[in-house]
């Protein structure tokens, strides 16, 4: 009977944590949308999502990529707990903890401005502040996890023969950092994708949260079915 319990209260608290990661994403999403769609001289197609914290409501992206951190790191917990002992249960949650921190960093140190925003800042700065380049690397970081975590994932998928989801999990690991790659050039003023770089990094990280709300949402399913 202690056992049964002990069980049941796991399967509960994960289910709780597996929630932040099936809100993250949207919430992520809905608020950098508006914030771009309202801010003064920002173009989304063209500048990042990070350019969003700086200026004077730059606080509202702050706080959007420090809420999504924390969620994330809540998600990791979560599916450490579904995962058990199962293969993959220690580097999948791990990973998505990694993305987590990579956010956090991400809104603890600001991007230097990029693509003349704000107004009357160059396109690219040769040299970058200590903020900008602990930005850049708590980002990098934060995707290199992601891309590995999709593929890890991918190979537990496989293991017990859900077809869909390896495949699916291994496309948005393919995906996902050609999508960055493609931003960066663009961040970087390459001209023939300079007007859109805001653009291709929104449908990136769009595939990379769609796949971690859809992961979260599958696991809370199998709970519910355990």
């Amino acid at each position: 009977m202690k056992i049964g319990g002990e069980i049941g209260r796991i399967s509960t608290k994960a289910k709780i944590l597996l929630i932040a990661g099936a809100v993250a994403g949207p919430l992520f999403t809905i608020a950098w949308f508006l914030e771009g769609a309202t801010r003064a001289n920002y173009n989304p197609l063209r500048h990042p999502v990070s350019s969003l914290a700086l200026g004077e409501f730059g606080w509202t992206q702050i706080v959007n990529f420090i809420v999504a951190g924390l969620l994330m790191i809540a998600f990791a917990v979560g599916l450490r707990l579904s995962l058990g002992t199962q293969r993959g249960s220690t580097w999948g949650p791990l990973l998505v903890a990694i993305w987590g921190i990579g956010l956090l960093g991400a809104g603890i140190f600001l991007t230097d401005p990029v693509s003349g925003y704000p107004p009357g800042t160059p396109d690219l700065l040769l040299n970058a502040t200590t903020h900008g380049a602990l930005h850049d690397q708590f980002s990098l970081i934060g995707f290199l996890a992601l891309t590995v975590a999709c593929f890890v994932f991918g190979a537990h998928f496989a293991r017990r023969g859900e077809r869909g989801w390896t495949v699916y999990s291994i496309l948005t690991g393919t995906l996902f950092p050609i999508g960055i790659f493609l931003a960066s050039a663009a961040f970087s003023q390459n001209t023939s994708l300079v007007a859109f770089g805001g653009l291709i990094q929104r449908v990136t990280v769009t595939i990379g949260w769609t796949w971690l709300t859809l992961l979260a949402i599958h696991f809370q399913k199998a709970l519910s079915f355990a």
